[in-house]
């Protein structure tokens, strides 16, 4: 049985003359929790959004649930989860009414949804805020939420995009905990973050730099290879070479 689940073979991306992704290449496997970095203007937004089904590669090769970057885009975007660095869901919904549109917009049907959206509210201890508007919750709460809603449909993988940033210390423990459980079942994820210290909870990383993959290993691999005491010497290590900024 083939355990990856996604596959990027030279896969480059152009703006005209401007190569935002050049030439990258690497394996996902199931069940991993896969850390993407760079520094802002390194293409990793841009590989993501590729890998999302969101943008089409200029060329080079992508697999991703068993669908094609190339021509699958759609087919993509079924089988992930995808919570963006900005909170994604309805300021102005409730709870209850930001789960239910998201298990719809997912094919979930109508008992599925009142299952799932009940197991999200008793794990996030939420019931109390069942008809509480979104709006007004607290960052943190907002941002486990939108990682609940975004694996209700159980996908083979999920992409986070910065998922903790602005958060405090003892919530951004919390969501790691929770990306921890989906990848416990079954559910390879897939996130980028500007915190060093969490790239030593992902199974192996991956450094960007000016649109190359220049680094990718386990964390304790990587910090042995480059003779360093954490992962944020690494990155400041590789990204010292870069030549271009955001």
């Amino acid at each position: 049985m083939n355990d990856v689940i996604i596959s990027v073979k030279d896969l480059t991306k152009c703006f005209g003359n401007f190569t935002a992704v050049d030439h990258i290449s690497f394996e996902v496997k199931l069940g991993e929790i896969f850390g993407f970095l760079g520094a802002n203007g390194a293409g990793k937004s841009t590989a993501m959004r590729m890998l999302c089904g969101l943008s089409y590669p200029t060329s080079g090769s992508g697999n991703v649930a068993g669908f094609d970057v190339m021509t699958q885009g759609e087919d993509i975007k079924r089988h992930i989860g995808y919570m963006s660095q900005k909170f994604s869901l309805y300021n102005d919904l409730t709870v209850w009414e930001n789960i239910r549109f998201f298990a719809g917009i997912y094919g979930l049907s109508r008992q599925d949804t009142i299952i799932r959206a009940n197991d999200i509210l008793d794990r996030l201890h939420f019931a109390s805020e069942r008809n509480v508007l979104v709006e007004s919750l607290p960052l943190g709460w907002k941002q486990k939420l939108a990682f609940a809603v975004a694996t209700i449909h159980h996908p083979e993988v999920v992409f986070l995009d910065e998922p903790t940033g602005g958060v405090d210390p003892i919530t951004r423990r919390q969501f790691w905990e929770m990306i921890y459980e989906a990848a416990d079942a079954g559910t390879t994820v897939f996130v980028t973050t500007h915190y060093m210290d969490e790239a030593e909870y992902c199974t192996r990383v991956s450094i960007m730099v000016d649109g190359q993959v220049r680094a990718l290993d386990t964390p304790s691999n990587l910090k042995k290879q480059y003779s360093a005491q954490s992962m944020d010497e690494v990155f400041r290590y590789l990204a010292r070479g870069a030549q271009r900024g955001e």
